[in-house]
């Protein structure tokens, strides 16, 4: 499963979306299976990066393309874990937030 990893964003939504489209989604190249790791933004990012991630979903058939945000390395770690043994979830958004409520997705045992 390839990675990108996206270091920053603008904190303005319509900034973030055309700094994603612009200079982030030529990167995203490939026909493997891609996760896309965003650092954490408040609700107003939501669906715009729901959107793109639907859209690379579809357009990279039969690849699968999923994104994660925020939370800690450990809950990174963890939801790309269960991404990869989740052979038919693609097009999926999971924003993450392990702060002081357990482990927001177990490990696999």
């Amino acid at each position: 499963m390839e990675r990108l990893e996206i270091a920053s964003l603008p904190d303005d939504p319509l900034a973030a979306a055309e700094a994603f489209y612009a200079s982030i989604l030529p990167g995203a190249g490939g026909e493997t299976d891609l996760v896309l790791i965003f650092p954490s933004a408040d609700h107003t990012h939501t669906a715009w990066r729901l959107a793109a991630i639907q859209g690379l979903a579809r357009a990279r058939i039969p690849g699968r393309v999923n994104a994660v945000a925020g939370g800690s390395a450990a809950a990174v770690t963890a939801a790309l874990a269960y991404l990869g043994a989740a052979p038919g979830l693609t097009g999926q958004y999971l924003p993450l937030d392990d702060a002081g409520a357990g482990p927001v997705i177990p490990s696999p045992a």
